[in-house]
């Protein structure tokens, strides 16, 4: 005769709720130092005030930057006007929601900041925002 086993399986208890939390604590981690990430890997610049200016927090952030003496700069690299053209291009082939900053000098001649504006829409750019900083009231 066969023994019956009448002891009640318990199935294990699986707690959720300190794993949202554990997710949601990386999420903001996550968010809150590739904010950081963006801002270091720029040349510092003193940078026009405006008082709607917002952050851009995409990952394919590509900062062209116009000195005040009129030198381009394609992500820290020193840049001829003819050779940026051809890196945006580039930049866009490898993705095409590419978002180009342009990050002009508050000093820098208007007409420097119109070629490179210029020369990104002869590229094929699309994505193109002009960086400035939050206007302290």
């Amino acid at each position: 005769m066969r023994r019956r086993d009448f002891r009640e399986k318990t199935q294990p208890l699986v707690m959720i709720i300190p794993m949202i939390d554990i997710m949601l604590f990386l999420l903001v981690f996550f968010m809150i130092s590739t904010i950081y990430m963006v801002q270091t890997n720029t040349l510092p610049v003193s940078l026009p005030q405006s008082t709607t200016a917002k952050q851009e927090t995409r990952p394919n952030i590509v900062p062209i930057t116009v000195m005040e003496s009129g030198d381009v700069l394609f992500d820290k690299d020193t840049v001829p006007n003819q050779e940026l053209g051809e890196k945006v291009h580039r930049a866009l082939e490898q993705d095409k929601d590419t978002i180009f900053v342009l990050r002009g000098d508050k000093s820098a001649r208007y007409e420097s900041i119109v070629a490179v504006l210029d020369l990104l829409k002869k590229s094929g750019a699309y994505r193109v925002s002009i960086a400035t900083e939050l206007k302290s009231n």
